[in-house]
């Protein structure tokens, strides 16, 4: 079985977490995100869309 383009998720850090709480700063982390404006592809999963649901004011899903 073959993935699909849209089993994936396009992430973009757009805000920094300076003077967020340390749980939001570990979701980004944690998504693997490393430095402001990074995008990263990651599986559309339950989990993922969890950490993404957690800190919707600091990333956007970036559609393609």
């Amino acid at each position: 079985m073959t993935k699909r383009k849209s089993d994936r998720l396009k992430i973009k850090w757009v805000r920094s977490g300076i003077g967020c709480p340390e749980n939001q700063r570990a979701t980004i982390r944690g998504l693997g995100l490393r430095r402001l404006n990074q995008v990263v592809e990651r599986p559309d999963t339950p989990a993922v869309r969890g950490m993404v649901k957690k800190i919707p004011h600091l990333v956007t899903i970036v559609e393609e």
